[in-house]
């Protein structure tokens, strides 16, 4: 808990998600629609907002709740290493580039909608993954995985599932592999080159 009050925007982060998704999912749920990532609406309405306001809605508790654990336990990380501004960067631009990739793939369907911080998030894990490749991770709470095993996965079950529909499962993969490549480049442009040599020394101690 020291360390997430020591976090100013992730702590702001998960109170804005937080309070944002819980009041949609309880109170309206009609602004779910009016915020979601929307690609048809966009080219057609020029309603670009959409691009930052799906991340701050969910499509349920378990989806909300998902996300802010793993912002939860990355994001004081990355705040601290990153500095509060840089890390702010890392989580908008990651949901820039989630939607970005998003809307080439989704642009003319007028029925697709997305909704979820799981591309900023999918950035702000893989971002962890230059720093601490092999640190182990509890991937869906359970099975350890060292990152960079995790990342791999991720990738290529994301790169699959765009040969095969994009949104298999209900799950936007799309988002979340335009999400990490992002939150990747983002990062060794914002702290050149301490990402890059954090990996290559871990990568190092793993071949001997």
């Amino acid at each position: 808990m020291d360390a997430l009050l020591q976090s100013p925007i992730t702590l702001a982060l998960l109170l804005l998600n937080g309070a944002i998704s819980g009041y949609a999912l309880l109170v309206d749920f009609s602004l779910i629609d009016e915020l979601s990532f929307r690609p048809a609406r966009i080219r057609e309405r020029g309603e670009y907002y959409r691009f930052l306001t799906a991340g701050f809605v969910h499509a349920g508790g378990a989806h909300l709740a998902f996300n802010m654990i793993t912002l939860y336990f990355f994001g004081p990380l990355l705040e601290r290493i990153l500095g509060a501004g840089a890390f702010l960067i890392l989580y908008f631009g990651s949901e820039m580039t989630a939607h970005g990739l998003t809307y080439l793939y989704h642009r003319t369907d007028s029925h697709y909608a997305a909704v979820g911080a799981s591309g900023a998030i999918s950035g702000v894990l893989f971002a962890f993954c230059l720093y601490a490749p092999l640190t182990m991770l509890g991937v869906m709470m359970v099975i350890p995985m060292p990152a960079i095993l995790f990342a791999v996965l991720y990738v290529a079950v994301s790169v699959y599932a765009l040969g095969n529909g994009g949104h298999a499962g209900g799950i936007a993969h799309e988002a979340h592999l335009g999400g990490a490549l992002g939150g990747v480049v983002i990062t060794i442009l914002l702290d050149y080159p301490r990402p890059i040599n954090a990996f290559l020394r871990e990568m190092q101690t793993l071949i001997g």
